[in-house]
């Protein structure tokens, strides 16, 4: 039987003296969007920090593709077919956006095919039309959407996406739901940290709530409506 993608089990971690993630076990199988729910400060974001090794300690036990990564540098997490989209975005202002698009290295693993800028630009059409524009010049929707195309481009064919449609225009809302819908199509796995549980919710096959560095609840989503109580719950501020 194939491994899942990403496989969490007991997974403790922690930024200086401060333990964020107490336990956190959890799996997305390879062509699965597992959505991670939770307030703001549960832990989510620190869960895919403490995959791609960007917390502090970490304990427990973190594998991609059935390989052990608890030990291992970022750079080599990432060499398992790993692309981390931060909420921040990371685009380099003085750097066109064809610029941005060629920065990161091809990776080179038996499951990576990079997206070639052709189909990028298909993709991302707005893109295609700043194509020459500097980072600083792109609205905030456009640098949401050169961030995951940076992505592609190298071969990762594993996603993990922080909040994504965060203060973004609906239309490009609506844009971001239709990326992952094809990529989903096209077998590639993501795993995302959403606040906006209208967009999520008709995305993800799998839903699991956050709460104090703990999985609170864990569904697929075809019992959405009977958890929706909890969820009222766990999710209200």
């Amino acid at each position: 039987m194939e491994s899942p993608a990403i496989e969490l089990s007991d997974v403790h971690a922690w930024y200086g003296e401060s333990h964020i993630l107490h336990g956190i076990s959890l799996s997305v199988q390879k062509g699965q969007v597992l959505t991670l729910l939770g307030r703001n400060g549960a832990g989510r974001t620190t869960t895919l920090r403490a995959i791609m090794g960007l917390t502090g300690e970490r304990r427990g036990s973190i594998k991609v593709h059935g390989v052990e990564t608890i030990g291992m540098p970022t750079h080599t997490i990432a060499h398992l077919g790993l692309g981390y989209c931060p909420e921040e975005r990371g685009i380099f202002a003085s750097l066109t956006t064809e610029e941005n698009l060629r920065l990161p290295p091809l990776l080179s693993t038996p499951r990576s095919t990079p997206m070639s800028e052709e189909a990028i630009y298909t993709m991302f059409p707005n893109l295609a039309e700043r194509r020459q524009s500097p980072g600083t010049r792109l609205s905030g929707g456009e640098q949401q959407m050169l961030a995951v195309a940076r992505i592609l481009r190298t071969g990762a064919d594993i996603l993990l996406l922080d909040e994504i449609s965060e203060g973004l225009a609906p239309v490009i809302v609506q844009a971001l739901a239709r990326m992952i819908t094809t990529l989903k199509a096209q077998g590639f796995t993501i795993l995302m940290v959403e606040q906006n549980f209208r967009f999520a919710a008709p995305l993800a096959d799998y839903f699991i709530v956050v709460e104090h560095g703990e999985v609170a609840l864990s569904f697929p989503a075809v019992e959405l409506a009977t958890k929706q109580a909890e969820l009222d719950v766990l999710l209200s501020v």
